[in-house]
């Protein structure tokens, strides 16, 4: 299922990557109101991945923080780095722009998290590129169900919603997921 939603993600034109990019940014915007202030975690996309540019801009410019994640290679979890129009950034070991050189976040101070994904299910149960990052670095949400933030919301198309996914004990599910045809409030049990 991932190799076959990965080559139909790799298989859109430039002009539908554009206008999906913009379509999901107006889409989060809606849903969940980006307001000066928020510290909001988006992730920088890879070329086969949903475009975030117009989302991080749209962030920016209505005030909020915005975090990127930067992987921390020893334990396998990501750290929030904040960015903006002055931050330089590096490619990681896999390709990934990561900030350098600016303020960090805990990831439970976060007030929405926007995150990749290769496919998605209404369960809320998400398909990533099979690294665990995002898993392990929000684990505690599958221990600690009185702890409500951040709010997981996972950015796609909308071709990459499936029937079901096989959940593993290990993942952590999604909130919700934006899509360039609307919003998918997950059905989490």
């Amino acid at each position: 299922m991932r190799a076959e939603l990965r080559a139909k993600r790799r298989s859109l034109s430039p002009t539908e990557r554009t206008l999906a990019a913009q379509a999901v940014a107006r889409n989060v915007d809606v849903a969940f109101p980006l307001r000066a202030g928020q510290r909001v975690a988006i992730y920088a996309s890879l070329r086969e991945e949903l475009q975030t540019a117009p989302l991080i801009e749209r962030a920016l410019a209505r005030g909020c923080r915005v975090f990127l994640p930067k992987i921390e290679r020893r334990t396998g979890r990501l750290h929030f780095v904040e960015t903006h129009t002055d931050v330089r950034h590096s490619a990681n070991h896999l390709g990934i722009l990561e900030p350098t050189g600016t303020t960090r976040v805990d990831a439970r101070f976060l007030t929405l998290v926007l995150l990749p994904l290769v496919g998605f299910d209404a369960h809320g149960v998400r398909l990533g590129m099979g690294g665990g990052y995002y898993d392990r670095t929000f684990a505690y949400r599958n221990l600690h169900t009185h702890w409500h933030g951040p709010r997981l919301v996972g950015l796609a198309y909308a071709f990459q919603q499936v029937h079901s996914i096989t959940a593993a004990a290990h993942d952590v599910r999604l909130d919700a997921v934006v899509t360039d045809k609307g919003v998918v409030r997950c059905r989490t049990g």
